[in-house]
């Protein structure tokens, strides 16, 4: 008899069934470069992706320089006009974040924009651009997860908000899909439909956070953004600008970050938790298991 075809391995399903929390999961990056490019990507999108000579290395060494995230983007049903390729940089400061927008004929400009002064407070050389963007990781050369369950958020957000709605190439936490990031903030949102994504985008114009989604702050470290989580839940906040971090400090596995929240101080102190035992696949194509993390809560204290 011939033997029946396994099944794929879901890198998403398997964490959903493994009850591993979101929280506490974002990518910790501040400095964001969109660079639109229609594709095909490939598995590493700017060393795959069809770039012009030399620019997906030396994309790669800005990226280290200023620890960027540089991502490739697309519309989800729009043609590309090849004279106009949008160009996008934001960062994701948590007090003042910001996005300048501009286009290019070639893609290559993008290695004459000032970064350094863009993280210093000041301009790439780009228009300051007012509004969010909606960024869905749909690369499944990187991960069919991504593809997957990116492809159909992609398309419900590209019906509601066209003109901010973006697929882009790979963001982190593939197991996590549909993954979405909202710039300029910085905002990672995961295990997203499209019923889902449309509530999280309108609560986000809204001035408000889907904590039940939100996977963390990209502005801070993985132990502060669960720590931000579970002071949130505590307070029963959504604002997005409700709480702000004041300080953190770390001493082995616990971190303490202390945030403002309604006029008064607290410090949430949090141990992270990286089993050896609990080692899995956590992407679709991981060849080893790696292990989960996980952000234990040990208290959150009032301070002032």
């Amino acid at each position: 008899m011939p033997s029946t075809p396994s099944k794929r391995f879901s890198c998403a399903a398997a964490s959903v069934l493994r009850e591993e929390p979101v929280a506490g999961t974002a990518t910790h990056v501040r400095t964001w470069l969109l660079l639109e490019h229609s594709g095909p990507w490939g598995n590493d999108a700017l060393l795959d992706a069809r770039l012009p000579d030399g620019l997906g290395p030396a994309l790669k060494q800005q990226a280290k320089a200023y620890r960027a995230k540089i991502l490739l983007v697309r519309r989800a049903r729009a043609s590309r006009d090849p004279e106009r390729l949008n160009v996008f940089a934001a960062y994701a400061d948590p007090r003042r974040p910001r996005i300048e927008h501009g286009t290019v004929t070639d893609l290559r400009e993008v290695l004459d924009l000032d970064l350094t002064s863009f993280r210093d407070g000041g301009s790439t050389g780009l228009q300051t651009y007012d509004g969010a963007l909606f960024c869905v990781c749909t690369n499944g050369r990187h991960d069919a997860c991504c593809a997957e369950f990116g492809r159909p958020v992609a398309m419900a957000l590209d019906d509601a908000h066209p003109e901010q709605t973006w697929e882009v190439s790979h963001i982190g936490g593939d197991r996590f899909a549909g993954n979405l990031v909202v710039l300029p903030e910085g905002l990672y949102y995961g295990r997203l439909d499209p019923q889902r994504a449309i509530r999280v985008a309108s609560a986000h114009l809204a001035g408000e956070l889907d904590l039940d989604h939100l996977r963390g702050r990209s502005s801070y470290p993985m132990a502060v953004q669960a720590a931000e989580a579970y002071l949130r839940r505590e307070l029963g906040s959504t604002g997005i600008r409700d709480v702000a971090l004041v300080r953190r400090a770390g001493e082995g596995d616990t971190t303490v970050a202390t945030f403002t929240a309604a006029g008064a101080t607290y410090a949430v102190r949090v141990r992270t938790h990286v089993d050896a035992a609990s080692a899995t696949r956590l992407t679709c194509k991981a060849h080893r298991d790696n292990p989960v993390p996980r952000h234990e809560l040990l208290s959150v204290e009032r301070i002032t």
